[in-house]
């Protein structure tokens, strides 16, 4: 049999000695301004969910919400077919 333990915290007492961070939700900007439908000649817009390296950026990143993420996506890859926007950087090439 064992021996009891002396040395035993409670579960609140182990969590209130790490620090907790809580960050503010993002929010989808499409839903904020009302819009329907992402617009792939909208290139200013676009650009910014787009990476340096041509990447698009990921939904827990951009704070979109999956309905405009997954418009988002179609939108670049048909402004990438078009020639509004680079398959990849400059640099990278």
């Amino acid at each position: 049999m064992r021996a009891p333990r002396t040395n035993r915290t409670t579960r609140k007492q182990r969590k209130s000695s790490f620090s907790v961070d809580y960050r503010r939700r993002k929010i989808c900007r499409f839903c904020e301004n009302k819009i329907d439908m992402v617009d792939y000649k909208d290139e200013r817009m676009i650009r910014r969910f787009v990476s340096d390296r041509g990447k698009i950026i990921p939904r827990r990143i951009s704070g979109n919400c999956a309905r405009h993420q997954r418009q988002l996506t179609v939108a670049i890859k048909r402004g990438r077919h078009l020639g509004l926007l680079p398959y990849t950087s400059e640099s990278y090439r």
